[in-house]
């Protein structure tokens, strides 16, 4: 079993929670609870590895905070 880091964000327009895994095209979704959107992802991300183990094009690192 292995693991994958998701980033998730709050469409302002929708209220939308919206979840995609770094460098991997396809591993997105979206849903209206968090318990919702991580079913949605893991279920995505099974999809898409029936077709075999991805080659990520990135890698999270973090997150940085910025004051200006």
């Amino acid at each position: 079993m292995k693991a994958y880091t998701a980033i998730i964000e709050k469409c302002p327009e929708t209220g939308y929670l919206v979840a995609h895994v770094p460098g991997w095209p396809g591993a997105h979704t979206q849903a209206k609870s968090l318990d919702e959107l991580q079913a949605n992802l893991k279920e995505v991300i099974e999809l898409l590895l029936e077709e075999g183990e991805p080659k990520l094009e990135s890698e999270f690192v973090g997150t940085q905070t910025v004051t200006v």
